[in-house]
């Protein structure tokens, strides 16, 4: 909730320590997090997912983290993307449209040729909002936020192959 509210940039890293800071985490948590960000693991279904995404598409990213995460972010995603979006390099957290907006000039396609899977519900309105067709990757499934509601809401990444 602290990047929706956060307004113009600041860093995300200093935001990860106050969300501990508000909710009782010990610090040292947040860091160990910041500090483990190469570690994290995809989804099971990512990595194959996203090597035929590859094949078909031009594929981007549009994260709300700093570009030094991201890359880490990228690196374990196994790299070849065609487009990166930070919150820091577009100046503004999402769901603002300066990050979607930015993928998009980037990926060069019309808005409305895009497919954004949303990984959080706050994405949803964001993505519509500058004319993205999106789908709601919900694995948790977790109810949705607001009234705008996604074209598409899967459990799982691997049916959105069939929309490519």
């Amino acid at each position: 909730m602290l990047t929706y509210e956060a307004g113009s940039y600041r860093p995300y890293e200093d935001i990860v320590r106050e969300a501990a800071a508000n909710t009782d985490i010990a610090a040292r948590t947040a860091d160990t997090l910041l500090n483990s960000w190469a570690e994290l693991k995809l989804w099971p279904e990512a990595g194959p997912f996203l090597d035929e995404l590859r094949k078909r598409v031009p594929i981007g990213i549009a994260t709300n983290s700093s570009n030094r995460l991201a890359e880490l972010a990228v690196q374990a995603a196994g790299g070849n993307f065609t487009a990166i979006s930070t919150a820091e390099s577009a100046g503004f957290y999402k769901p603002r449209p300066e990050p979607y907006k930015q993928v998009i000039e980037k990926l060069g396609v019309e808005p409305a040729r895009i497919l954004f899977v949303a990984g959080s519900a706050a994405d949803v309105p964001g993505a519509s909002g500058v004319g993205m067709t999106v789908c709601w990757h919900n694995r948790a499934a977790l109810p949705p936020v607001g009234n705008t509601l996604p074209q598409y809401t899967e459990q799982s990444l691997t049916p959105l192959l069939e929309l490519i």
